[in-house]
């Protein structure tokens, strides 16, 4: 009879372990990354919302007719989200003995962005990115006959100023070498004063044959928003299937013992003898 009793005993502590819940931190835990996981990927298709929104309005500013730049008094309010790759158009006489080259990569290869001031009638000044030039052709004085005189309409694109330097590599003024498009420290190093707080990036039809290449902005706005939801919401289901089966098993097995007398039908065919006390091991 005790060897029974400790056979029930043993039964028991199997089936204690194997409904044993995971322990309260863990489940508050995992509930809490399902919750973050889903604002992941609502968050995600939001971004997505806003950057196809984005990509269409900066698509009409491109393609819509040049309209003047804003007047000085509204330098000020100028800004990205407003006014970057507006097309526009700006009147003046460059000032070819202040040009700045700043290093860029583009379609045609390693090279330089010219970056003229371009005085206006009112005093103030705008810096033009006239276009490329390759290395070879650095020197101003390889391209005189692109360089013209006098009274000039530019068409372009504002762009934002960009401070600082490039990518791991800042401007060093003193040594005239650029690695952006940093309106305020090229003014300052080239002496301006009343300068637009943004620079205009010249159509390829503001230039002459011989000189920069215009034309050659780059628009591009990574939208990878929808492969990021999509990711994070496949997290958060795992997530969910694996919380199911740790809890939906474990409630099942807790029934199916519940109902199921303690060792099954085997059990009660071991007590079927003449001695109910005695096991009998089924053959």
């Amino acid at each position: 009879m005790s060897e029974a009793r400790s056979v029930t005993s043993k039964a028991k502590g199997a089936r204690g372990k194997a409904v044993r819940s995971p322990s309260l931190w863990l489940t508050v835990l995992s509930l809490i990354v399902f919750v973050a996981l889903i604002a992941l990927g609502v968050w995600q298709i939001e971004r997505r919302a806003w950057k196809l929104a984005l990509i269409d309005r900066v698509e009409q500013r491109v393609h819509a007719a040049a309209q003047p730049i804003p007047s000085p008094a509204a330098w000020p309010t100028v800004s990205t989200a407003n006014d970057e790759y507006r097309h526009v158009s700006v009147t003046g006489r460059f000032l070819h003995d202040r040009e700045t080259l700043v290093q860029a990569v583009t379609e045609e290869g390693p090279g330089y962005w010219v970056l003229t001031p371009l005085q206006r009638d009112d005093g103030t000044q705008v810096l033009v990115n006239r276009g490329f030039v390759p290395s070879e052709r650095r020197d101003a004085s390889t391209r005189q006959g692109g360089n013209p005189d006098g009274q000039v309409e530019i068409t372009g694109l504002l762009r934002m100023t960009e401070p600082k330097g490039g990518f791991l590599r800042n401007n060093v003024p003193q040594h005239n070498r650029w690695y952006s498009r940093d309106v305020a420290a090229i003014a300052a190093a080239r002496g301006l004063h009343e300068v637009a707080p943004f620079f205009v990036d010249a159509d390829a039809g503001s230039q002459s044959g011989s000189g920069p290449i215009g034309g050659l902005t780059v628009i591009r706005f990574p939208n990878n928003h929808l492969i990021y939801a999509l990711t994070w919401f496949a997290l958060a289901f795992m997530l969910a299937g694996k919380l199911f089966v740790t809890f939906g098993g474990g409630l099942f097995r807790r029934r199916r013992f519940v109902h199921e007398p303690a060792g099954g039908s085997d059990a009660s065919a071991r007590r079927t003898g003449s001695d109910a006390g005695t096991i009998v091991e089924p053959t």
